[in-house]
């Protein structure tokens, strides 16, 4: 799901900030410029399974202790933990700032099926991208993962991370002659998957599909134990996080960013790193990223189910599509069911139907009866047209930085868009990716 066409309004005067008050009047006088109603859409409906589990907050600070930084990254989910981790031991003074309490937003709400493959298949990628290019981003996003597991492994993180295969469904979207092509796409980029016909498939899963692709290179964990650990490891580091902060206006100024928050403060910095998944500023949104609706429930734990699905991660080629796995208690958590537009999941009759539909396609498919769920969610996502995120400089900017991540945690990566930043650089001369008219990943 993420080089994505990206036209990004440019900030005025040429992002060139004369008096940094000017700020303050600019933000008063024209409120476009903090967080619309579509890239900021009230949070999820009832509590995600994560809420509920131990660890699931961290110790913040109610101010910055200091109105000037080295790098301030804005947002306290799995992106910015992963961003302000990635930067720490090189002698920065970092902030990390939320307009919530840290790990509040989707991060949360995600059922962190932490996958390699994106929405757009390979083979369709390189049609639209190229080859060499859709490969890489496969090869990157393979690398991302096991990235990942080396991360929570050396920090010693207990998140309930585990590694997964996944099983890519025949659906609408993609039949029997379209998964073969894939399979073999991914075989000649060097990532494993193994094609099985409709008897296999039967055989070894009980599913009875036309098809599927066996991969590995995936995982699960506990999304909000994982983000809570990183960032406490980072906080030990020397990293400031301050929770109900929220940026307003943000403009470069010479060698400085100047950003301005709701409490009239304005802190300084010679970097922001914007790590706030599908929402943004209205200065740096993009017309062609829209928002989704979606819904997810948790079964009771210690749910029967077969042996193979503590193993795997299951999803389907089709739209929508139906996507499920267990916990580390024995729970299937189970999303999909989703709808264009920010507002539908905001609607409280349509979860209880939606919940239902949820549990009827798992038993239909699987056999498994979910009975009543112990939790049910939803929230909102984001989509590009190729399913690519956007990772680079904002327009006109060389200090302003943008880490999109959005649709579950199939880009979870902590270098791919880490930008080049040292105590006194000057703006790093290779950009992370082009701004007009692609944003790619660093070296795609």
């Amino acid at each position: 799901m993420e080089p994505f066409t990206v036209v990004m309004r440019k900030f005025a005067n040429n992002g060139v900030i004369a008096d940094p008050s000017e700020i303050g009047v600019r933000q008063a006088r024209r409120r476009r410029f903090t967080h619309p109603s579509a890239a900021a859409p009230p949070r999820a409906h009832a509590q995600p399974l994560w809420l509920a589990k131990p660890r699931a907050s961290i110790v913040t600070r109610k101010v910055p202790s200091s109105d000037r930084f080295d790098v301030i990254v804005v947002g306290a989910g799995i992106g910015g933990a992963l961003m302000a981790h990635s930067l720490c031991g090189k002698g920065l003074r970092i902030l990390t700032i939320d307009r919530r309490h840290p790990v509040r937003g989707s991060s949360a709400e995600s059922t962190a099926m932490i996958q390699h493959e994106i929405d757009v298949p390979l083979h369709r990628l390189a049609r639209t991208i190229g080859h060499e290019k859709a490969s890489r981003v496969w090869r990157r996003s393979a690398g991302a993962v096991e990235e990942l597991e080396s991360l929570i492994r050396d920090l010693g993180i207990n998140c309930e991370f585990q590694s997964r295969h996944t099983l890519f469904l025949s659906g609408q979207e993609l039949g029997t002659r379209a998964l073969k092509r894939e399979a073999q796409a991914r075989q000649e980029v060097g990532i494993l998957a193994d094609y099985l016909d409709r008897a296999a498939l039967l055989e070894r899963y009980g599913i009875n599909r036309s098809g599927a692709i066996n991969s590995a290179i995936s995982a699960s964990s506990n999304p909000v134990q994982m983000t809570t650990g990183i960032f406490r490891v980072a906080r030990r580091q020397g990293v400031e996080v301050v929770g109900g902060l929220e940026v307003t206006d943000v403009r470069e100024g010479g060698d400085n960013v100047i950003v301005a928050t709701d409490q009239g403060k304005m802190i300084e910095a010679a970097h922001v790193i914007f790590c706030s998944g599908y929402e943004f500023l209205e200065c740096l949104r993009n017309p062609r990223h829209k928002l989704m609706s979606t819904w997810a429930l948790a079964s009771k734990p210690r749910l029967k189910r077969p042996d193979w699905l503590d193993k795997y991660l299951v999803w389907e080629a089709s739209d929508p599509y139906l996507y499920f796995r267990s916990t580390s208690d024995g729970r299937v958590i189970v999303g999909g069911e989703d709808e264009k537009g920010e507002a539908a999941y905001l609607d409280p009759t349509k979860i209880e139907h939606k919940t239902a539909v949820l549990v009827e396609k798992l038993a239909d498919l699987t056999g498994i009866s979910l009975g009543k769920p112990d939790f049910s969610w939803s929230a909102a996502f984001g989509v590009t047209p190729d399913g690519l995120p956007m990772i680079g400089t904002a327009p006109g900017m060389s200090r302003i930085f943008v880490n999109g991540i959005w649709r579950e945690w199939h880009y979870v990566c902590k270098n791919c868009g880490r930008p080049d930043i040292r105590r006194g650089s000057r703006p790093p001369g290779r950009r992370l990716g082009s701004v007009s008219p692609s944003v790619a990943w660093n070296g795609c």
